[in-house]
């Protein structure tokens, strides 16, 4: 009997292997696009969660600026008799220069011109509460003109330290207020597993503390008390007190620092964009015409500034303020600049803080392109027309953050 053995040709082979072949190309065609939409998806999640993380940050900065910040001083001498006291506060000093930073932290401070600390006015002048540099930061456009901008907020709350969110009184007869829970007081914290001070709570009678006279005329309100040094310890308020039993003033005690002396009686954070001067700090994701936005504080110990990246790949940052310059409650300006105004100026007449930073989401995308230009600001005049060169393939963004500052008056 013979048996019948089937098989396939070679011809039959091949065109099986092609057919199988160009499945598999298909296929790794469609993973690999997928894989490509899916990493530039999840960058651009990741970019979204840091804006909205970073604009937060923001929006509570400037919400904060001038919380527990003095207006006027009491307790000095105006020795050369011109009417400023500013200049007598002993040791009063805010940044030191900083050529990697543009422009020098040292453009925003106030206070004492009498100390080794660089001002920005010759005289003098009680901090302000919130400033920013107009167009005098990097510029990462395509077409040369205004940079980026800068801003500093002055507040006691803006440090990173539990003890500059606590404040209470100090009473005429030199007792302070307590609160409760124990940690919502000056000199109380949390021990090791005990984040609300349950079971109790170790005591620092030491941390850095300043006095606020409240006042009852322009003149003397929210006044900061100097007696020899304008801050002490907590343990030690004994000379802050109102002594004078005709008028038994109540006044206000604010944490600023939990264990170093203070060089400037508030603390203060400085936002501005820079791109790292070593490769490796820089995402490899980000776009050549772009840095990092930085959430900076001042130390108090050597009026440095403590670097914090809040956004990466970001492009640029325009500041624009709505004023009340005729005090009737309604916004009739807005203005990119008021370095021209004294602190009770920007009291009285800033109403808004507008910020617009431009950065890109994900990372560059081909198959994408972008405007060549964008608009951050309001307008070309007090923001401007961003030019992206070459780097258009990526997906810009403008994030916009109005915000009402709160603690101004």
């Amino acid at each position: 009997m013979v048996k019948q053995e089937h098989g396939f040709t070679l011809v039959e082979l091949m065109i099986t292997m092609v057919m199988f072949l160009l499945v598999i190309i298909a296929a790794s065609n469609v993973f690999t696009g997928l894989l490509t939409q899916f990493k530039q998806q999840s960058k651009i999640a990741e970019t979204n969660i840091e804006g909205a993380v970073s604009l937060e940050m923001l929006r509570r900065d400037i919400e904060s600026a001038g919380y527990g910040l003095p207006w006027n001083v009491t307790g000095v001498v105006d020795a050369d008799g011109d009417g400023d006291f500013w200049e007598h506060v002993v040791s009063y000093c805010e940044a030191v220069s900083d050529l990697n930073v543009t422009p020098n932290p040292t453009t925003f401070n106030d206070g004492s011109s009498a100390f080794p600390c660089p001002l920005a006015v010759t005289n003098g002048s009680a901090p302000r509460a919130i400033i920013s540099g107009d167009d005098s930061g990097v510029n990462f456009s395509a077409v040369a003109g205004g940079g980026a901008d800068y801003l500093a907020i002055k507040a006691t709350n803006v440090a990173n330290n539990a003890t500059a969110q606590k404040w209470t009184y100090l009473n005429s007869d030199g007792t302070k207020t307590t609160w409760s829970p124990a940690c919502e007081n000056l000199n109380k914290y949390a021990t090791t597993g005990d984040t609300d001070c349950s079971t109790g709570a170790s005591t620092e009678n030491t941390v850095r503390v300043m006095v606020i006279s409240p006042g009852a005329a322009d003149a003397n309100s929210r006044a900061l008390v100097v007696n020899g040094a304008f801050f002490t310890q907590y343990s030690n308020t004994g000379g802050f007190f109102d002594a004078d039993p005709t008028t038994k003033e109540t006044r206000m005690i604010y944490g600023v620092d939990r264990n170093t002396d203070l060089r400037m009686p508030f603390n203060r954070v400085d936002y501005y964009i820079k791109r790292p001067a070593t490769a490796a700090d820089m995402p490899s994701r980000c776009a050549p015409n772009t840095g990092i936005l930085y959430r900076a504080t001042l130390n108090q110990s050597n009026g440095q500034l403590l670097n914090m990246p809040i956004l990466d790949c970001v492009a640029d940052m325009q500041v624009v303020y709505g004023l009340d310059t005729d005090n009737d409650g309604v916004i009739d300006s807005d203005t990119d600049t008021i370095a021209g105004l004294t602190a009770q100026q920007i009291r009285a007449q800033v109403k808004r803080v507008a910020v617009y930073i431009l950065a890109h989401e994900g990372q560059m995308d081909a198959s994408y392109t972008s405007p060549a230009t964008i608009l951050v600001g309001p307008d070309a005049i007090l923001g401007h027309n961003f030019d992206f060169g070459t780097n258009i393939n990526y997906r810009w963004k403008v994030y916009t953050l109005f915000v009402r500052p709160n603690n101004l008056r």
